[in-house]
């Protein structure tokens, strides 16, 4: 696997964990979790991937890391700037939205 679709990958998994973690108190046990879960994935990423550990990995990979986690904050923040129903679960609320309409 290349370097781009495992920083990619990396990005898309982190969003939903930004979203949860924009609507929970902050330094919280939720919000340390939002933070902290998507580490195992993205280090089963870069073994499976055989992109290793090289040093010049790891700022496309932190990059993407915190990316994600930022991209899915905006998320939630639109979405209760617009009026809608939100909760922690990015899919839910989607969900709900496709749903309503």
């Amino acid at each position: 696997m290349e370097l781009w679709i495992v920083t990619t990958l990396i990005y898309l998994i982190n969003i939903p964990f930004g979203y949860w973690r924009a609507n929970v108190k902050s330094k919280s046990l939720q919000w340390i979790l939002a933070i902290h879960i998507p580490v195992p994935f993205v280090i089963l990423l870069r073994i499976y991937s055989d992109i290793g550990f090289a040093f010049y990995t790891y700022p496309l990979i932190v990059g993407a890391y915190f990316l994600g986690q930022y991209t899915g904050v905006k998320l939630s923040r639109s979405r209760k700037q617009s009026g809608y129903f939100t909760t922690s679960c990015l899919v839910m609320d989607y969900y709900r939205s496709i749903k309503s309409n």
